[in-house]
């Protein structure tokens, strides 16, 4: 048995729209050995985890999946890693529960999903749950794999519980995330500790534990400094207890003896109590405790006692939210057990943990529990009588293995007060106040007490989980504190999705609400955008982009091309989006990644409607887009058609439904908004750049898309009239995407087509174009798509052009040199191009300088380019002086050597090319800054020339 693949999903994904981990689980010879026909398995799982009874599995009831292990001839090893997987996690402190497993199709391998909420903690205990499943089977068993040596689950399983506290949020951070998803505030972990934005964009806050964005930076740091603390209340008059600081033992006893016996001995700035010892009564007694504090800082404090029982006053923006007797770790005697087994017996209380694990902490028989003991005379082998109570801890801080309980709703008025007061004096939002008193229920006046401490950073365990007493909601407070009721926390979300058009759609919705006024953070295939300006380059359109938009604290609104690969990778990278668009299902990358047909393809992409909020706009002339409907949980559906007698459509608008229509009208084709009832004409398509006088049939769908994306996000019409008149498909605005050059004797177009649906797009919009002079085509497909695909890009390619010049990718992504070009060139022969027609040139810049060479006054030539940027620098560096009489036969002559198989030189260029053709292109560089190559020189207007063919570069 062994895991074949993991993949971690942090977003919404295939199997959940919550993280979760999916591995391909290969059983090997165990898929013929379920549970219960392997000898002891059962018995010897339950006995390692007996926790696993209480799990439900497909009955519904505790005890379910034992029934499952039982039962018949039991269930599949996968099934039993999952449920193993999610309970090693509970017992790290999770809070996990969703799991399934189903078969790949392969035999004996399954896909093995379940949720996680840290995931190296889920990563790692997929591999602790296979190794205790491998050491469950009997010795020589067939399928069994070695374990470690010394394997032992309980120690592993506590190594496992200890990373986890360094990994998952602690109960304070915890409590807060948890508060804000029942406020429906978005979340984002920043780091591997406790730092977290909630919210997106402009409207983000954060914390890290209980310090937040709005805590000042002074308050912590008077907070810090316990001396600067206690002068600042006692001058305000509220009780805290006499003080001196001190750095050396000597002061300290001095001090203690000023003060008066008996006293208490703590670092400047430690926390957690750690170092502190309290009601010494003896010189030597302040001497050690002395040592003891200056492990944790130079500078000690020694200051006078205050008798009574330690409370925690919280408060948050002014209100006193939780009051929390803290009770330090002791145990009770009961005549028979010495001290040690007392511990360990209430260590045993499944509420206890490692650190901050489970709602208590283990009592620890450390320096300062001996010393507890030494001053009355025991040791850990004394048996205390019956009843007795035996301290081990000098304060009650959970961490130490104190216990809480709460006692909220008796704090007496006086002592209310008195904690904001404090809080208030110091400066903080969320302000822990350690004050000690013999009875919280009673005015501090009449009883006396005093605040000895007050925390910057304090914790909220002791109050979300006390031992005795109410629980208390003390993380919606600060929720409420940080995201006001009616104040927003969420930018709107665009995401879009389909086979082809998503980077042009993003692009035109991004462009209509910047020309609205918004600052618009863009993810697309090229990059992420901020405000129009390009801030990361390369294909952005997976999770991790996604999360670069929303935590950027300058973004306004967020436009998100969703792709199928980070959707298969990782999920998405949010949990939710405001309009999802789906515009079209077709063959593309199938075969890869599980997907194999347009089905599983339209799940996948589902994902995007399944988690839209507001509107899900879907393609009404795509059958697979339609079925989508039935799964979307938004408000609302915009349909998209270019079919105005559409039947579904017309039900859907007369119901008050929103649709955007393309309407033939007697000036040429309408873009039309339905919506409620109202019939909004908006825009002829030949006014819209992008659509090239409407005859780019895929442009004008795209602008329908991002008209009824920004229409269900709230813009004006206006605004969306004016964003489609203003976008162009230049490079600048559109790289790759339907980019036309118009500046030499021929028209040039630059497209990133690849994949049959884009071909045929752009095939049929040469077709409507009126081109005096003949087609040429640069085509190529991608190493990474089925044979029938390719064949079908030269099927639909074939009808439209007079010459074929085929090239492949710099990437052949597993393919070898040549074979893409073939398939290519047999498709374009089966659909009837003259052999003739077509050339095969496989390198991209050498092909294209073929292209344009070959074109003459009045052509058109279509590039389908690879790397976009280089391809549009080509094509811009072509001037009409090639096409002097002279210059023009050098050039063509030359380039008719360049054909498959040529050799090439150290440079990198083929044989026989002429040094002014052609030159590696270097993509970061500004168009005029790369230096003249070999063999050329720039005249006075700084044009190059080639000296041995005369040719400009």
């Amino acid at each position: 048995m062994q895991i074949l693949e993991r993949r971690v999903y942090r977003g919404p994904n295939l199997y959940a729209h919550f993280p979760v981990i999916r591995m391909n689980l290969d059983l090997g010879e165990l898929e013929q050995w379920p549970s219960a026909t392997i000898p002891g398995f059962v018995d010897g799982l339950l006995e390692a985890l007996p926790s696993l009874q209480q799990h439900t599995c497909s009955y519904g009831d505790a005890g379910g999946f034992v029934r499952r292990l039982r039962e018949d001839s039991g269930t599949w090893l996968g099934h039993v890693l999952e449920h193993v997987a999610i309970e090693i996690q509970v017992l790290t402190g999770a809070k996990v529960s969703f799991g399934k497993t189903r078969s790949t199709g392969a035999t004996g391998q399954y896909y093995v999903v379940y949720e996680y909420e840290e995931e190296r903690v889920g990563e790692a205990a997929s591999d602790l749950a296979l190794d205790l499943l491998h050491s469950l089977l009997p010795d020589g068993f067939e399928g069994r794999r070695s374990v470690p040596d010394g394997f032992d689950f309980k120690s592993r399983l506590e190594d496992l519980i200890a990373f986890a506290q360094k990994r998952q949020f602690g109960p304070s951070t915890a409590s807060l995330v948890r508060a804000a998803e029942r406020r429906d505030i978005p979340w984002i972990r920043l780091n591997d500790q406790s730092l977290v934005q909630f919210g997106h964009g402009r409207y983000q806050k954060r914390i890290r534990a209980t310090v937040t964005s709005e805590t000042r930076h002074i308050a912590v740091e008077i907070a810090s400094d316990k001396e600067e603390t206690n002068k600042i209340l006692g001058d305000l008059g509220l009780p805290v207890p006499r003080q001196h600081l001190v750095r050396t033992a000597d002061r300290a006893v001095a001090a203690a003896n000023r003060l008066g016996f008996p006293v208490v001995v703590k670092p400047l700035d430690a926390n957690h109590g750690r170092g502190v010892s309290i009601d010494l009564q003896s010189e030597a007694a302040v001497r050690a405790a002395f040592d003891k504090a200056q492990e944790h800082s130079n500078s000690v404090i020694v200051e006078t006692y205050i008798p009574g029982f330690d409370h925690r006053m919280l408060v948050v923006a002014g209100e006193l939210i939780a009051v929390a007797k803290r009770v330090p770790g002791h145990v009770v005697g009961d005549g028979e057990r010495t001290i040690a087994q007392l511990i360990e017996q209430v260590n045993s209380d499944p509420r206890r943990g490692i650190g901050h694990e489970k709602v208590l902490t283990r009592i620890e028989l450390d320096y300062q529990a001996r010393r507890l003991l030494e001053l009355k005379g025991y040791t850990a082998d004394t048996v205390p009588a019956a009843g007795e109570e035996v301290y081990l801890r000098s304060t009650g801080n959970l961490s130490t293995g104190g216990t809480a309980i709460d006692l909220t709703d008796v704090c007496h008025h006086d002592n209310r007060e008195m904690a904001v007061r404090a809080a208030k004096a110091i400066g903080l939002d969320i302000c822990g106040i350690d004050f000690i008193t013999p009875d919280i229920t009673r005015s501090y006046r009449e009883v006396g007490g005093g605040i000895c401490e007050v925390n910057a950073a304090p914790g909220f365990r002791m109050h979300v989980a006390p031992t005795e007493g109410t629980p208390r909601n003390v993380a919606g407070p600060v929720m409420e504190m940080l995201f006001p009721p009616g104040t927003p926390s969420r930018i709107p979300i665009a995401a879009v999705t389909g086979t082809n058009g998503k980077t042009t759609v993003c692009r035109m919705i991004a462009h209509i609400h910047k020309m609205s006024g918004a600052t618009v953070g863009l993810c697309t295939t090229d990059g992420v955008y901020i405000d129009g300006e390009r801030t990361v380059v390369g294909d952005m359109t997976g999770p991790v982009a996604a999360q670069m938009v929303l935590r950027d604290p300058l973004v306004d609104l967020a436009v998100l091309e969703t792709a199928r690969g980070g959707l298969l990778r990782a999920g998405m990278g949010y949990r939710a989006c405001n309009v999802g668009a789906v515009l079209n299902v077709t063959s593309d990358h199938l075969g890869l990644g599980g997907i194999d047909n347009l089905d599983q393809l339209a799940e996948l992409k589902r994902i995007v409607v399944e988690v839209a909020r507001d509107c899900a706009v879907l393609n009404a002339d795509d059958e697979h887009c339609l079925r989508m409907a039935d799964y979307t949980q938004a408000t609302r559906i915009g349909y998209v058609t270019m079919s105005p007698k559409h039947d579904l459509v017309r039900r859907h608008i007369r119901a008050g439904g929103l649709a955007v229509v393309l309407e033939e009208g007697i000036n040429g084709d309408m873009i039309t908004v339905y919506d409620r009832g109202s019939h909004i004409p908006l825009l002829w398509t030949h006014l819209i750049p992008a659509t090239l006088e409407g005859k780019a049939l895929h442009n004008v769908q795209n602008a329908m898309f991002a008209t009824c994306v920004a229409y269900a996000m709230g813009v004006k019409l206006e605004n969306i009239r004016q964003g489609l008149r203003t976008f162009d498909s230049t490079y600048f605005q559109a790289p790759g995407r339907l980019n036309v050059f118009e500046e030499l004797p021929f028209k040039v177009i630059l497209d990133y087509g690849h994949n049959p649906a884009a071909v045929r797009a752009m095939a049929s919009l040469v077709s409507r174009l009126d081109v005096k002079g003949k087609r040429v085509c640069v085509l190529a497909a991608p190493g990474d798509r089925r044979d029938a695909d390719i064949a079908e890009i030269a099927r639909h390619a074939a009808p439209a052009f007079d010459q074929f010049i085929i090239r492949q990718d710099d990437g052949l992504r597993g393919r070898a040199s040549g074979e893409i070009a073939d398939l290519l060139r047999t498709g374009l022969l089966q659909a009837g191009v003259a052999e003739a027609k077509i050339q095969i040139i496989l390198d991209e810049q050498r092909s294209i300088d073929a292209a344009l060479a070959a074109c003459d006054q009045g052509d058109l030539l279509l590039i389908f380019g690879d790397n976009i940027s280089r391809c549009w620098k080509q094509i811009v560096r072509f001037r009409e002086d090639r096409f002097a009489p002279a210059n023009r036969a050098a050039a063509t002559s030359s380039v008719g050597q360049l054909a498959v198989g040529l050799p090439s030189n150290p440079t990198g260029h083929l044989a026989g090319q002429p040094a002014g053709l052609t030159g590696p292109v270097n993509d970061d560089r500004p168009l005029d800054a790369h230096p003249a190559p070999a063999g050329v020189v720039e005249d006075a207007r700084g044009v190059r020339i080639a000296r041995d063919a005369g040719i400009e570069d």
